[in-house]
C-alpha cells in the first residue's frame, strides 16, 4: 500500500531513489488533483518515496518523463538546466526538474524567492546550486544581471572587472547563450484527465477501501463516517501527507492494521475568517497555510497579524517545498514532535483545536499541556482534530518566533521557540507572557514557571536579566541529553529571550512613536519614548538573516580566433547527456530493467564495533515467504573479499555495519523482512574507536594513540634543520586541529546487478563504481575463475567522489557470490542509511603541531604529526595519510619542516578515498596554525601568507621541482578581483557597527598536486571504432561519475579526427573494451584517457591520410568508405603510458606527483553572534587551470568542490554512539549543503594564458582542487568570531575545529549568556 518508487510497475526509470524518507527531493513528481466542488485544480510537487499508493485515486502523477523527453518534445525546464550546465552526474536532475515544473503549472512567472523556495526540498551533490539557480532564473521574466550591490549596475560593465591579466586576453564570461531558449508555451502542457474529473465527481460521496494483505485503508468522504471509523478504529491512524507515520513504519517498522485517509472530507479543509481570528481546517497542508497567511496578513491590519507572521517566518524554513505540500496542519499538531517549529507558536498565540467524535465536539486550547501529552488536555482515542482556530493579535500583544538549525532551511530545528508577551494598554507591565521550547527534550515545554514570576514587571533590563536566569533553572537539559549540544542548546534558550526581549523593546518604541520603519531596514533612532531605549550595541540582534538571490559569474579565456567553428575543443560544450539527466532518460545501474528471475539481496550488518561471531542462525529467515536463501562466508568457493577486507564477515567482526551474511528472495521487501530474522549471537570485545581521548566526550573509549593501535609504517619527510630553525625563532607556539570526517553522500546509493550468463562460469556485472577493473578482479578471485570470464558495465555513476572506488568491488563479490550460489541474477542496491553506515567517508584528523617563527612572520621551522582516523580496515588510508604528509605544506616555504604521518586503526567502519585524499584535512590544519601565527604576531593574515608562499622556482620539502608562478599570480588576481582590501576595510568599519553581528573576510592560497605518486595509475587505454557510414564509438577506461569525463573525450575525439561533434559516440566503460583500466580518480581521468583517445585518433587519422591526401575535398564519409574498400583497419587501440612519477618514502625524497594546479579564494561571511548562524555573502575563486578543454566542465568542478568544501568546514558532522554505531544515516539527520548555503555572489575565474606542457593541450586535472578553497568560508567565520572575541575582551590565540557548525561558532562568541549558562 506504500511508497509510489516502490511499487509503481510501470517501467519509469527516470524518478529516482535517493534517500527513502522525502529528504534529498530525488523523487520528486507532481501530483495534480481535481476539486469537484470548487472545480479547482491543484498541481503540487511531492516525494514519491512517502506518497502512498491509495492516496492517490482519482489524482494524476506527472513524472520527468511526462514533463519531456527526446522522443517526443524536451520541455523548456529541461532543455534550459541541460544548456545551462546545471547537471552535472544527473541523478538529482529529475528531482530539480519537477520541483520547477509544479511550481511553473501554479506560477507562469514566479519570483526568484518563490523558486529558492520551490528548491528547498532537492538536494544536489555535484554542481553547487549556482548553474541551477541560474537556468530557473531564466523563467522569472526578472533581469538575469547580478545588479551589483544593489546599484542597478552590472558587474560586467564595472571598470575594474578586468583586471592586468585580462588585458590583451580574449576573456569571456558566461557559459550559456539564453536566446538559444525554446520559450515556454503553457498550452502545451498536458490537461487534467477528463476521466479523472468525472472519477472525482462521481466517487466524491463513495468511500474508499483497498485492502492488502496486511493492511486495510480507508478514505471516507464525510466527517460523520469518519468519526464512525475513528470509533471504530480508535488505533488507527490519520494519513494525509505521511510524511510522520510513513517514517514511522520505515525506520521503526511500526505496522498499523488499518488507515484511515480523510483528505476528501470538506470540513477538514475548512479555511475561514471570523471577527477573532482564522480557522484553519486540520487537513490543510502546510502550504496551503502559508499561501493563506501570505494572503491574509496585507489585507489586516498589522496589530492582528503578530501571530500570523510568526507563523510565517517558521513556514518559510520548515522543511522542503514536496513535505509542505504533503503535511498538514492537523498532523504538525498532533504528532507533537519537539522540534516542530509551529506549534510552540501556536500554543502561545492562544490557539483553540475543535475536536471531534461520535459522542460529540468540544474544543481545548493549543497549550503546554496538550503538547505535553497530559492526558487531561488531550484528545481521547475516539477524537479527530477537525480545525485549528488561531486568533488575531490585540495591540499590546507582542508574539515571535526563533529556531535554529544545522542548515538554514529544510533542517530540523536545535531549538525553536514561540514567546508572547500582553502589556497592561498603553504600558509597558507585563499582563501575561507565555514562551514555549522545542528541542530540549522529547516534548515541547513551558517556561510557565518564569512567565508566572515575571508578571507585573516592568520590560526593562533587570526583567531581563531575572528572566534569563529563571528560563535556565526552570527549563533543564541533562548532560547526557539525546543529540548532545547541551550547552549551545541552553545558550540559545537565553539568546532567543533576549532577541524577543529587544524585539518587543522595538515594537514598543515603535507605537509611541508611530515610526514606520521595517525591523530588517532599522540603522538609527532620532526619537524618546518613555520605554528603555534599544541601544546602538544592541540594535544588531535584531532580525534574521535574509539571504539575497545567487548571482554568480563566470570568466575563462575564449578560444583562439582562428580555431574552426567545428572544433569543440575549449568550448563550454553541453554534458553529453545533459539532456538525458534532465529527462530522465539517463540510465544508472538501478535503472536497468528487470531480468528473468532476478532476486534481491539484502546484507545483515554487525550490531557490534568488535566481537566474535558466535553463531549464526538463519531459521526463521528461510521461513518468510519468498526468501530464497541465506548467504555467508562459507558459499565462498575463492577467496572472501581481501587479506585486508572480507566480503562476507568470518568468525569476527570489527566494526558496527560490516557485512555478515546475505538474504536473497524474490522481492526486496521481502529480502528485508528475511533480514529483520536473522539471529546472530556475539561475544563482545574491546573496540578502539578514537584517534585520541577527547576530554569533551561524555564517555570513555580507547584510544589509538595511546594503544599504538597503527596500519603501516609511520610516513615521514624532513627538510633542514628543525633545532636550528626552532632556535632562530622569535616565537614557538604549540597546538592541536580536530577535523571531523564527511560523508560522500553521492546521490546514488551502491548498487550492483550482476547476471550469470549460464556457461563457461561467465557473468555480467553492472554496477555503480569508479573502478571496473577492481570489482572484475575481486569477484574472479571470489567465483575462483579467471578474470576474462567477469563482463563488468558501468554505463554512468550517480556520484561518487572517492567513495565508489573499494566498496563496489566488495559489494560486488556480495551479490556474485549469491548469484554463483542460487544461479539466478542477483540485484542488490544499498538503502541510503545501509550505503551511510557500511561505506566510511573522508578520515577524521587529529594534527599536533609546533611552530617558530619571527617577529616580522616569517616562520623558522614547523614539526608536524598528522593523524588520521582509518577505520577497521586499510583500504586506501596509507595512501591518503601519504598524501597528507605530502601537502601539508600547502603553498608555503618553510626552510625547516619534519612532518610525520600515522593512519590509526580503529573500530569504526573503514574510511576510504574522498574528493581531495587528504590535502583538505592537511590544508586546513596548515592554514589553521598560519591563522595562529598572525593572530601571535598581530599581523594580518594575508600577509603572513604573501611573507611565506612559495615564489618563482623551489623545491618542496620531498625535493621536487616546483614552479610557482602561477601560484602568485592566482593569489594577486584573487586579491584583485575580490577587492580585498577594500572589502576587509568595509568589513571593519561594519563590526564596529555591530555588536551582534559580525562580518569576516579570509583570502587564502592553494597548492594541489593532482595525480598518484605511483606511475602504473596514470597509464590508460582507449578503442575508437570507425563505422562504414562515417559514425565513430569511442570507448575508454574512465568512468563518468558527473565530472564530465566522456564529453571532453568526445570533443578530443572531434579534433583529432576533423570531424563534428555530432558523429561521436560514446555507449558504456566496460572491461571487455578497455582492460586493466586504472581507477577514475585523483583528478586525471581526462588526462590520462584523453591521451589514450587522442593516440586512437591519431592512429586513425594517419592511416586515413593517404586517401583525404588523394581526394581532399571528399566528405568524411567519402574517405570511410574508400578506407573500407581499400581494407584499411578503421579500429585502433590507443594508450598512454601514463607520467613518470616516483615517491623513496626511505629517503623521503621523489618526483611524487606529475604536477601542481594552483588557486586561491577570498570569502566574506557575516555571523549571528547569539545563535552561531552565518550566512555566506560573496566568494571569489581564481583557478590556474590552464588550458580549458571545456570551461563550463571545468568551472562546474570547481563550483561543485568548493560547496562541498563549505559542507565539510562548516555544516558536515557524523556523530557516533559510544559503541560505534553512527548516529547520522540519512538526510535528516546529516546535513550537505542546499540552495541556501551557497554565496550569495559566487565568481570564478580562469586564469588566462597558462600552460601545462606534460597534459593533453595543455589543460590540468581540476576535480578535486576546489574542494579545499571551500575553507576560506571557514577562515572567514575564524575572523568574524575573532572581531567578537576582541571586542568581549577575550585577547590572545584561540583554535577552532572543524567542521565549524552553527554550535562551535555561537560557543567561540563568548558573551555573558554563555557564561550564565555555566553557573545555571
Amino acid at each position: 500500500l506504500f511508497s509510489l518508487t516502490a511499487a509503481f510497475a510501470v517501467r519509469l526509470s527516470g524518478t529516482k531513489y535517493g534517500c527513502g524518507i522525502g529528504g534529498c527531493g530525488a523523487c520528486t513528481v507532481m501530483i495534480s488533483t481535481y476539486e469537484p466542488t470548487s472545480k479547482k485544480i491543484m498541481h503540487y510537487p511531492a516525494n514519491s518515496c512517502l506518497l502512498p499508493i491509495c492516496s492517490l485515486h482519482s489524482s494524476a502523477v506527472t513524472t520527468v518523463e511526462g514533463v519531456g523527453s527526446t522522443k517526443t518534445r524536451v520541455h523548456p525546464i529541461q532543455e534550459r538546466l541541460a544548456k545551462c550546465h546545471g547537471s552535472q552526474c544527473g541523478f538529482c536532475t529529475p528531482g530539480m526538474v519537477m520541483s520547477m515544473y509544479a511550481l511553473l503549472r501554479n506560477h507562469p512567472e514566479p519570483s526568484m524567492e518563490q523558486i529558492t523556495a520551490a528548491l528547498d526540498g532537492n538536494l544536489c551533490r555535484c554542481t553547487g546550486y549556482r548553474p541551477i539557480i541560474d537556468t530557473y532564473k531564466s523563467f522569472t521574466g526578472e533581469t538575469a544581471c547580478c545588479q551589483l550591490r544593489g546599484t542597478g549596475q552590472c558587474c560586467l560593465d564595472k571598470e575594474d572587472v578586468c583586471s592586468s591579466s585580462d588585458k590583451g586576453n580574449q576573456m569571456h564570461s558566461g557559459l550559456c547563450n539564453p536566446e538559444e531558449f525554446q520559450p515556454v508555451d503553457p498550452t502545451q502542457e498536458f490537461i487534467f484527465p477528463p476521466e479523472l474529473m468525472r472519477m472525482a465527481q462521481e466517487q466524491q460521496k463513495r468511500t474508499l477501501v483497498f485492502r492488502g494483505e496486511r493492511t486495510t485503508w480507508i478514505s471516507p468522504t464525510n466527517l460523520r463516517e469518519l468519526l464512525e471509523l475513528k470509533a471504530m478504529y480508535p488505533k488507527a491512524p490519520l494519513i494525509v501527507g505521511n510524511t510522520s507515520v510513513g517514517l514511522e513504519m520505515k525506520r521503526d517498522g511500526v505496522h498499523h492494521p488499518v488507515f484511515i485517509h480523510p483528505t476528501r472530507i470538506p470540513d477538514l479543509h475548512v479555511v475561514s475568517n471570523t471577527n477573532n481570528g482564522l480557522v484553519i481546517g486540520a487537513a490543510c497542508s502546510l502550504a496551503q497555510l502559508r499561501d493563506i497567511l501570505m494572503k491574509v496578513v496585507p489585507e489586516l491590519p498589522e496589530e492582528k497579524t503578530k501571530i500570523f507572521r510568526a507563523l510565517l517566518q517558521q513556514l518559510k524554513t520548515l522543511a522542503g517545498e514536496q513535505i509542505r505540500s504533503l503535511a498538514s496542519l492537523g498532523g504538525h499538531i498532533v504528532s507533537r514532535g519537539s522540534t516542530w517549529d509551529l506549534n510552540p507558536v501556536l500554543a502561545v498565540g492562544n490557539s483553540v483545536l475543535s475536536l471531534a467524535s461520535k459522542d460529540g465536539t468540544r474544543q481545548i486550547p493549543l497549550n503546554d499541556q496538550f503538547l505535553a501529552g497530559y492526558e487531561n488536555a488531550d484528545l481521547k482515542p475516539k477524537e479527530i482534530i477537525v480545525s485549528v482556530f488561531i486568533p488575531y493579535s490585540k495591540k499590546d500583544d507582542f508574539v515571535s518566533a526563533f529556531r535554529q538549525a544545522e542548515r538554514r532551511r529544510n533542517a530540523v530545528s536545535v531549538v525553536n521557540s514561540g514567546m508572547r508577551v500582553l502589556f497592561k494598554p498603553n504600558t509597558d507591565i507585563i499582563m501575561d507572557m507565555n514562551i514555549l521550547y522545542g528541542g530540549t527534550g522529547p516534548i515541547t515545554v513551558s517556561a510557565r514557571k518564569s512567565c508566572q514570576r515575571l508578571i507585573g514587571r516592568q520590560w526593562n533590563e533587570q526583567m531581563l536579566d531575572e528572566a534569563c536566569k529563571l528560563v535556565l533553572g526552570e527549563i533543564s537539559l541533562s548532560p547526557s541529553a539525546p543529540g548532545g549540544k547541551v550547552e549551545y542548546r541552553r545558550t540559545l534558550l537565553v539568546s532567543f529571550l533576549f532577541k524577543f526581549y529587544l524585539e518587543v523593546l522595538y515594537g514598543l518604541n515603535k507605537m509611541v512613536s508611530g515610526f514606520p520603519l521595517h525591523l530588517h531596514k532599522l540603522t538609527s533612532f532620532s526619537w524618546k519614548a518613555k520605554f528603555p531605549d534599544l541601544s546602538k550595541k544592541n540594535l544588531s540582534a535584531l532580525g534574521a538573516f535574509h539571504s539575497e538571490v545567487p548571482q554568480g559569474m563566470q570568466t575563462y579565456q575564449d578560444v583562439d580566433p582562428v580555431q574552426p567553428p567545428q572544433d569543440p575543443v575549449g568550448r563550454p560544450i553541453m554534458h553529453q547527456s545533459g539532456v538525458k539527466h534532465a529527462t530522465g532518460e539517463a540510465v544508472y545501474c538501478n535503472d536497468i530493467r528487470a531480468v528473468d528471475e532476478e532476486l534481491f539481496l539484502a546484507v545483515v550488518t554487525s550490531s557490534r564495533a568488535h566481537a566474535k561471531i558466535v553463531t549464526i542462525d538463519v531459521s526463521e529467515a528461510l521461513k518468510v515467504p519468498g526468501v530464497v536463501d541465506v548467504v555467508t562466508a562459507e558459499d565462498v568457493p575463492g577467496k572472501n573479499g581481501t587479506d585486508d577486507e572480507q566480503a562476507y564477515a568470518k568468525d569476527e567482526v570489527i566494526c558496527v555495519g560490516q557485512i555478515v551474511c546475505a538474504v536473497v528472495a524474490e522481492s526486496a521487501v521481502q529480502a528485508k523482512q528475511g533480514v529483520e530474522k536473522m539471529k546472530i549471537e556475539y561475544e563482545d570485545l574491546e573496540p578502539i574507536l578514537t584517534i585520541e581521548v577527547i576530554s569533551q566526550l561524555s564517555f570513555f573509549c580507547l584510544d589509538a594513540i595511546k594503544h599504538n593501535s597503527y596500519f603501516g609504517k609511520e610516513k615521514k619527510i624532513e627538510q633542514g634543520n628543525i633545532e636550528e630553525g626552532f632556535k632562530s625563532a622569535d616565537e614557538i607556539i604549540e597546538g592541536e586541529i580536530h577535523i571531523g570526517g564527511q560523508e560522500h553522500f553521492y546521490l546514488e546509493t551502491n548498487s550492483v546487478l550482476v547476471v550469470p550468463r549460464g556457461e563457461d562460469n561467465e557473468m555480467d556485472v553492472h554496477v555503480s563504481t569508479q573502478d571496473a577493473a577492481r570489482v572484475q578482479e575481486f569477484v574472479a578471485l571470489a567465483l575462483d575463475v579467471q578474470s576474462s570470464k567477469i563482463m563488468c558495465h558501468t554505463k554512468r555513476v550517480g556520484g561518487a567522489f572517492g567513495g565508489k572506488i573499494t566498496k563496489p568491488a566488495i559489494f560486488a563479490v556480495v551479490a556474485a557470490v549469491a548469484a554463483n550460489k542460487t544461479g539466478r541474477p542477483i540485484r542488490f542496491t544499498l538503502e541510503r542509511d545501509e550505503d551511510m553506515l557500511i561505506t566510511g567517508g573522508r578520515h577524521p584528523f587529529f594534527g599536533k603541531y609546533k611552530v617558530g617563527f619571527t617577529n616580522d612572520g616569517r616562520i623558522t621551522a614547523a614539526d608536524i604529526e598528522p593523524y588520521i582516523n582509518a577505520g577497521c580496515t586499510l583500504d586506501d588510508s596509507e595512501m591518503v595519510i601519504e598524501y597528507v604528509v605530502l601537502k601539508t605544506d600547502n603553498a608555503y616555504k618553510i626552510p625547516n619542516l619534519r612532518i610525520r604521518g600515522r593512519a590509526c586503526k580503529t573500530n569504526l567502519p573503514s574510511n576510504t578515498a574522498f574528493r581531495g585524499f587528504g590535502f583538505p584535512q592537511s590544508g586546513l590544519f596548515t592554514e589553521s596554525w598560519i591563522t595562529t601565527v598572525a593572530t601571535q604576531t598581530g599581523l594580518p593574515q594575508e600577509k603572513i601568507r604573501e611573507i611565506n608562499m612559495y615564489k618563482e622556482v623551489n623545491l618542496t620539502p620531498f625535493k621536487e621541482e616546483l614552479d610557482a608562478t602561477n601560484l602568485v599570480k592566482c593569489w594577486k588576481e584573487c586579491m584583485e578581483k575580490s577587492e580585498y582590501y577594500s572589502r576587509k576595510t568595509a568589513v571593519e568599519e561594519f563590526n564596529k557597527q555591530n555588536y551582534w553581528k559580525k562580518k569576516g573576510i579570509a583570502i587564502i592560497p592553494m597548492k594541489f598536486s593532482v595525480g598518484f605518486n605511483a606511475t602504473q595509475y596514470h597509464q590508460a587505454a582507449a578503442l575508437v571504432h570507425i563505422y562504414t557510414d562515417g559514425s565513430v564509438l569511442v570507448t575508454h577506461g574512465g568512468i563518468e561519475l558527473g565530472q564530465g569525463i566522456h564529453t571532453k573525450m568526445l570533443q578530443i575525439a572531434s579534433r583529432e579526427l576533423k570531424v563534428p561533434l555530432s558523429y561521436v559516440h560514446f555507449c558504456e566503460t566496460s572491461t571487455i573494451t578497455v582492460p586493466n583500466a586504472i581507477v577514475t580518480a585523483g583528478s586525471i581521468g581526462s588526462d590520462v584517457n584523453g591521451k589514450a583517445v587522442q593516440n586512437a585518433c591519431q592512429i586513425l587519422r594517419k592511416r586515413l591520410e593517404p586517401i583525404i591526401n588523394k581526394n581532399p575535398e571528399g566528405k568524411w564519409e567519402d574517405w570511410i568508405t574508400e578506407a573500407y574498400d581499400q581494407s584499411v583497419s578503421l579500429s585502433a587501440t590507443g594508450y598512454f603510458r601514463g607520467y613518470m612519477v616516483n615517491m623513496n618514502w626511505d629517503t623521503g625524497e621523489g618526483q611524487a606527483f606529475p604536477y601542481f594546479v594552483f588557486g586561491a579564494a577570498c570569502s566574506e561571511v557575516e555571523i549571528d553572534c547569539l545563535t552561531g548562524d552565518h550566512k555566506n555573502i560573496r566568494t571569489d575563486i581564481v583557478m590556474d587551470a590552464c588550458f580549458s578543454i571545456n570551461p563550463a566542465v571545468d568551472i562546474g568542478q570547481i563550483e561543485g568542490a568548493f560547496v562541498q568544501g563549505v559542507g565539510l568546514y562548516t555544516m558536515e558532522e557524523i556523530k557516533f554512539s559510544p559503541e560505534g554505531e553512527q548516529y547520522t544515516l540519512g538526510p535528516d539527520t546529516y546535513k550537505i549543503p542546499a540552495v541556501c548555503d551557497i554565496p550569495e555572489q559566487f565568481r570564478v575565474y580562469l586564469l588566462p594564458n597558462s600552460r601545462n606542457p606534460i597534459a593533453i593541450y595543455s589543460a590540468k586535472g581540476i576535480g578535486e582542487a576546489g574542494l579545499f578553497l571551500g575553507c576560506s568560508v571557514f577562515f572567514a567565520i575564524w575572523d568574524a568570531v575573532a572581531a567578537v572575541r576582541k571586542e568581549r575582551g577575550l585577547t590572545g590565540t584561540f583554535t577552532l575545529n572543524s567542521p565549524l557548525t552553527i554550535e562551535r561558532i555561537r560557543m567561540a562568541c563568548a558573551d555573558n549568556f554563555t557564561e550564565m549558562v555555566m553557573v545555571f
